[in-house]
């Protein structure tokens, strides 16, 4: 039997990823909604309630009306917008932080996909409170690079417009404000009694992003070593398919001495990369910000909800 699947709002970048990773998997039925019917209230509806699976690829008010308008308690959401991230009844799509948070993917109907600055920022964050490295006080700072397609349909076609402002050809920092929307779900789920201080850009290339925190090792109460951190997340992360640790610098982890924030463009994968000295320890995840920082992240989820293997439909590039 195969599972119905909606994706309401796959015309956007994210529905359209999710769409793509579905492709000759023969365990998924997708329906499909009119082109003049797809911000039709009555015909969404009857999509949802339809459905094994439904995606919510929307703004936040649209997803919060989507999840209203199910009335059937067999359907299971995965929201990939901001609107239910920090919602305590809502599962934390992120499988691999602990398995507390596997778990409750797998039991869940109602699952948030995380937002794509904030899944590099708690791969790194999750691991550093969990074992004590930092306490819920630290003052976390970050930086963050990431591809156009992060924007969304509007950034994209004005990247991509040949008579584009020469501006954007370099990187551009935004969030100037320091009031990200992904802040809320960082704070939350990292476990700190503060918002980091956020500095993220976007820059001219389109998918792939690199998430970076420094660590201070006087600021520690207890005394880390860049040794002993990394330790912690190889420990951490042993055995996910997509997290990995890579080797510590200089170990021949990496073929320059750069890192790459497009590297893992087109896959579901995340590495993540410990460097610097004892006394200033910097950790940083890269992966794609459209893979393990959306789409592909939704997939895996919705493989764990199933019960199939959540490598299903991601172990290639899309």
């Amino acid at each position: 039997m195969a599972y119905k699947i909606f994706i309401d709002g796959r015309e956007g970048t994210t529905g359209l990823k999710i769409l793509g990773r579905f492709k000759n998997r023969q365990d998924l039925e997708i329906l499909q909604i009119d082109e003049d019917k797809r911000k039709n209230p009555e015909e969404r509806q009857r999509l949802i309630n339809s459905s094994d699976v439904t995606f919510l690829c929307l703004p936040d008010e649209a997803a919060r009306e989507s999840v209203s308008l199910c009335t059937n308690p067999e359907v299971k959401i995965l929201d990939t917008s901001t609107a239910h991230r920090v919602n305590p009844d809502w599962a934390y799509g992120f499988p691999e932080l602990d398995s507390t948070f596997r778990e409750k993917i797998r039991k869940s109907k109602r699952i948030a996909v995380p937002g794509c600055y904030a899944s590099g920022f708690l791969s790194i964050v999750y691991p550093l409170r969990k074992y004590g490295i930092i306490d819920s006080g630290y003052p976390v700072s970050c930086h963050a690079v990431s591809g156009y397609s992060g924007g969304g349909k509007k950034a994209v076609a004005q990247y991509e417009d040949i008579n584009r402002n020469g501006e954007l050809d370099s990187p551009r920092q935004y969030a100037l404000t320091q009031q990200h929307k992904h802040l809320p779900e960082m704070k939350i789920i990292g476990g700190l009694d503060f918002e980091p201080v956020f500095n993220p850009y976007i820059c001219d290339y389109f998918n792939g992003m690199a998430v970076t925190i420094p660590v201070h090792s006087r600021l520690l109460g207890k005394k880390q070593t860049l040794k002993s951190v990394w330790e912690v997340f190889a420990t951490h992360y042993q055995g996910c398919e997509f997290v990995k640790v890579l080797p510590l610098m200089g170990e021949g982890v990496l073929e320059l001495p750069y890192i790459g924030a497009n590297n893992l463009a087109d896959t579901n994968k995340m590495e993540i990369i410990i460097y610097g000295n004892d006394d200033r320890i910097c950790l940083c995840s890269r992966f794609d910000n459209l893979g393990k920082g959306a789409s592909g992240a939704a997939v895996q989820c919705m493989n764990i909800l199933l019960g199939v293997d959540e490598k299903t439909g991601l172990t290639g590039k899309i």
